[in-house]
């Protein structure tokens, strides 16, 4: 028989940062992890889930600013025209679909903290976007606190760093001259909505250590009773860690 926690909302965790910058090999390693633990696991991706006029949102970077759509790959380079355009029309559009999008993820993360599953983590989260707004504004930052009041905090926020050179690598899709300036919005965003934990620039599986360790220093899991093993899962307040040095 499972012991759950006292609490009866999922826990939920973010990850943010510049395209490339390893959030999917990240997720997926977490979640394959718990899984072999027995954790269930539910993945949100803001993108596909919670973004809201997302088939205009892209045709309108197509068609408007004649960019590329789909993933960039080595193999295959892309030029997205989107997010790395500015002016001041753009800036004010962003304003209303990104308030649109954060009702939109309070609605999800309400719906998701209620699900039975061990853990939540949404992949990309509005911090994604309130990044592509000029964070130098008196007014945009204003608005950004605002926004931030708005959703939930997740119980962590990751943002992974990365060398703007090493990510487009990865995901060629963004000017590297953007992505510099991108990363620079993530740290500043940081800065002024607080309670942000930034993984930097390392190995994948430094990476992957760094965010293990931190996830189950900071989140309270269920304790599993393994009766057929005899193997006890660590407690309520953690999960196992054996093998962490391995991976």
């Amino acid at each position: 028989m499972d012991v759950y926690r006292k609490n009866d909302r999922s826990n939920f965790v973010s990850f943010s940062g510049i395209d490339g910058a390893g959030k999917s090999t990240q997720i997926k390693a977490l979640c394959t992890w718990l899984k072999e633990d027995s954790r269930q696991v539910l993945v949100i991706r803001f993108w596909d889930d919670v973004a809201r006029l997302t088939r205009l949102r892209e045709s309108t970077g197509k068609t408007l600013f004649k960019g590329d759509n789909g993933v960039g790959t080595p193999a295959k380079p892309i030029n997205r025209r989107d997010k790395n355009v500015e002016s001041s029309l753009m800036t004010g559009v962003r304003l209303i679909i990104y308030f649109m999008d954060a009702l939109s993820l309070k609605a999800a993360v309400r719906k998701a903290s209620r699900s039975n599953v061990d853990l939540v983590i949404f992949d990309r989260y509005i911090y994604d976007e309130l990044a592509n707004l000029p964070l130098r504004n008196p007014a945009i930052r204003t608005y950004i606190r605002l926004i931030n009041m708005l959703v939930p905090k997740p119980q962590i926020s990751y943002f992974l760093d990365a060398d703007p050179l090493m990510a487009r690598e990865r995901k060629p899709e963004y000017p590297l001259e953007f992505l510099y300036i991108n990363r620079q919005a993530f740290l500043d965003l940081g800065d002024l909505i607080g309670g942000v934990t930034v993984i930097p620039p390392m190995p994948i599986q430094d990476v992957k250590r760094s965010i293990f360790r931190h996830a189950f220093e900071k989140i309270s899991f269920r304790a599993i009773d393994r009766k057929d093993d005899g193997d006890l899962a660590l407690g309520a307040d953690s999960v196992q860690l054996a093998g962490l040095d391995g991976i």
